[in-house]
């Protein structure tokens, strides 16, 4: 009886292999070495369609004559200082869905500390507090839009 030898794996092979692995698992980076031999795979979302709102002055007059909506379209009233939004894009309280939000609700926060982050353009920018106070109340819902000058949190000097 012969034995047959089995064919040597090709580097294409595992780069095919790793590849499956690597959709399989909904992995955004995967890295192998061995010996000489030196494999990374970086996933590359260029079909996903990301909408960056765009926020224009006639859109807020028209939902005002919407019930419910005008309380949206006016400023919250609260007797505060409020932190608002230096730029339009989507807020994020913390630096990763599974790290905790920066502040909140009864921090005291100093002036140049990170307070959140806005994504804009796949760009994430951490807005720091341009003074000392404390955190009465976050306004923003998390992983939501906001446009400029809006609130974000509601502070007391």
């Amino acid at each position: 009886m012969k034995k047959t030898a089995k064919p040597q794996e090709t580097a294409f092979d595992q780069v095919q292999k790793f590849y499956q692995f690597m959709n399989s698992n909904k992995l955004e980076v995967i890295e192998f070495s061995k010996d000489s031999t030196y494999i990374k795979l970086v996933r590359k979302h260029n079909n996903a369609v990301h909408q960056i709102p765009v926020f224009a002055p006639g859109a807020i007059q028209q939902s005002a004559g919407k019930p419910g909506a005008a309380s949206k379209a006016q400023a919250p009233a609260h007797g505060g200082e409020t932190i608002k939004a230096p730029m339009s894009g989507i807020f994020y309280r913390a630096p990763s869905p599974s790290s905790p939000p920066y502040v909140r609700e009864g921090d005291t926060i100093k002036e140049g500390q990170v307070i959140c982050v806005i994504e804009a353009m796949k760009v994430f920018n951490e807005i720091k507090a341009e003074f000392n106070c404390v955190i009465e109340k976050v306004v923003q819902e998390n992983g939501k839009p906001v446009e400029p000058n809006g609130d974000l949190f509601l502070v007391k000097k």
